[in-house]
Formats: structure tokens, sequence, C-alpha cells
């Protein structure tokens, strides 16, 4: 998934460890990414119990799926439609910019981004 964009227009940066669809660290969202895993955010414990609320716990691991299970201060992808479902409840977490996917454009506009940019 070489040659991937930032939403800045520049080279995607690394945005966690083992994360994102496909397990590599960036938010890549190849075809098959139907729930669009662009956004690289900094973890909260207000949007890991948002999430959970809304059916998807982050914070259990699942080795099954080789997840680890995320806590406060932890990077990931997330869904672009769940951080903005997140953004309009007031508990959206932190983003890095340089890591969020350009696709993530899709959803989300950039100046919503650039008001959680780390």
């Amino acid at each position: 998934m070489a040659n991937e964009f930032n939403v800045l227009g520049k080279p995607l940066m690394l945005c966690c460890h083992n994360g994102g669809f496909t397990r590599e660290g960036f938010c890549y969202v190849p075809q098959s990414d139907f729930g669009n895993h662009s956004v690289c955010a900094v973890l909260t414990d207000e949007f890991l119990q948002f999430s959970a609320s809304r059916g998807n716990d982050l914070s259990t691991p699942r080795p099954e799926f080789s997840f680890p299970g995320l806590k406060a201060g932890d990077k990931w992808c997330l869904c672009a439609s769940r951080w903005l479902e997140a953004e309009r409840a007031g508990k959206a977490p932190k983003v890095l910019l340089e890591a969020c996917n350009q696709a993530c454009l899709e959803i989300v506009d950039l100046a919503t981004l650039q008001k959680h940019a780390i």
C-alpha cells in the first residue's frame, strides 16, 4: 500500500504499532475495508466508552483476531464514520493529521479534523 497520502496531501505516516485494517500500523484503506479505517486517533477513555456503547468494544483483547485490546493513550486507525459520530457527540479523540489517510475526507471534512489535531 505504498504511495498512500494523508489528508494534507503528503505521504501517509505511520499511525501505530500493528494497527489499521491491514495490521501494518498505517491507516491504509484497501478496497476490502468497508469501514474506512482511515482516521489515526489517540484514544481516550471517553472515546473507548463511547465506542463500546455503540457495540464496538475496543478495550477487550481478542487474540483470535490478533487484537490486543486498547487503552487511553494508544494510537489506532478508527473508522471515519465512528470518529465523526463521536465528534458529533462531543467525544472524539485527537487525531494525527499526518497519519490520517486521505480516504477519510470522503466522510469527514478537513476543517473538522484540524479542530482535533495534535
